[in-house]
């Protein structure tokens, strides 16, 4: 096993499947199938996910939100996100739980590193919500930050995209992919990855970043395994 503790970073779109809102029980369930697959193997897992697919606090204030409150919208629709997801993972037979950056009790449990680190090692997925608790900060940022703090081996983020190309291959059919970069060659570029607040803190803390298809079932458990999926960023 290549990597013993991870952290798991998912965007709310991704929760929606082919809609636009709300939350896909097919997604839903296979994304528990695959973090249940690398639990089982021994591995520690921590996960961070968006809101986006409820409310995003950037966009919201195009609608005439504060800032302020989009951005509290937006961490409270990364809970609801959460809460999906740690009963979809319990209802196929292993252990999850909330913690929330903001006191929520009974929804989640506040959340603190050492608590975090226990119940990782008791085999419970650790499901980190409510982005940082503070406004003006990603759930990228977020995803770095306890990928951090908790001491994962790495930043796993699961898009829709097989990793990182010279450009969108969504939109240029011309793209090349990259299995490896280095942070350095990320910004001279110009690449996006994550949020430059997240990339930076991952840079600083020599955080490995891989980016790879969520939606390819069994992509999870390769990587853990040590196959070349997706881009590694180091």
């Amino acid at each position: 096993m290549q990597y013993s503790r991870i952290l798991l970073k998912l965007s709310g779109e991704s929760l929606s499947g082919t809609g636009n809102y709300g939350i896909s029980d097919t997604v839903l369930n296979e994304y528990a199938i695959q973090v249940i697959e690398v639990l089982n193997k021994g591995c520690e897992v921590a996960i961070v996910v968006g809101g986006g697919n409820i409310f995003r606090g950037l966009s919201g204030t195009e609608s005439g939100f504060d800032r302020l409150k989009g951005d509290q919208m937006g961490m409270l629709a990364t809970i609801i996100n959460s809460l999906a997801l740690e009963s979809a993972i319990i209802r196929l037979g292993a252990k999850a739980k909330v913690f929330t950056s903001i006191r929520m009790e009974p929804v989640g449990e506040l959340y603190n590193r050492d608590r975090v680190l226990e119940a990782m090692k008791n085999k419970t997925v650790c499901i980190l919500s409510g982005g940082t608790g503070n406004p003006f900060f990603t759930t990228d940022t977020a995803a770095a930050l306890r990928a951090v703090e908790i001491g994962a081996n790495v930043l796993l983020k699961g898009t829709r995209v097989d990793g990182v190309y010279t450009s969108d291959p969504e939109k240029d059919p011309t793209a090349l992919k990259f299995d490896r970069i280095s942070f350095e060659d990320v910004i001279n570029r110009r690449l996006k990855v994550m949020d430059s607040t997240a990339f930076t803190m991952c840079r600083e803390n020599n955080m490995p970043i891989i980016v790879f298809d969520i939606n390819k079932p069994g992509n999870l458990s390769k990587l853990i395994d040590g196959d070349t999926i997706g881009t590694l960023v180091m």
